[in-house]
């Protein structure tokens, strides 16, 4: 299995509400079938997905999915762009969980939960900066 990840699938009851939080965020959605919304990221997709579809495609009931044990990363290249990007993200309908402050390693990061609960930190990590393209490598580039 190659190092990286494709596709991100978020299962949501509400496709329209959470698809609107995202498009409020900035993001364009890209073509996909019936049933799915999708956004295009660098390198991958972050793919939403109607939740009790997603259990029945799993076999599993909806309960069985788990509960916000995952956390989404989003880095920023500057730690003054962590504030304003949550303040979008709390106008667009996001909860916030912990607000912009300075972290014990060094960095300077935030959380906030989308209208579903999905949970996204927004970090900038001085030690491991962005490349050319916004791509985020721990450590910064090889």
């Amino acid at each position: 299995m190659d190092q990286r990840v494709s596709l991100i699938t978020l299962g949501t009851r509400d496709m329209d509400r959470l698809a609107a939080f995202y498009e409020a965020l900035g993001w364009v959605r890209v073509d996909s079938p019936d049933g799915v919304v999708a956004f295009d990221l660098i390198g991958q997709t972050l793919g939403l997905y109607p939740l009790q579809a997603l259990a029945d495609e799993i076999g599993l009931p909806v309960g069985d999915l788990g509960h916000g044990a995952t956390t989404l990363g989003h880095n920023v290249p500057n730690k003054e762009d962590v504030a304003p990007l949550l303040a979008r993200a709390e106008a667009a309908g996001a909860k916030i969980l912990k607000p912009s402050q300075d972290v014990f390693w060094g960095g300077h990061h935030g959380y906030f939960s989308d209208p579903e609960g999905h949970i996204w930190e927004v970090a900038h990590n001085p030690f491991s900066p962005l490349g050319p393209k916004g791509e985020f490598q721990w450590n910064g580039a090889a």
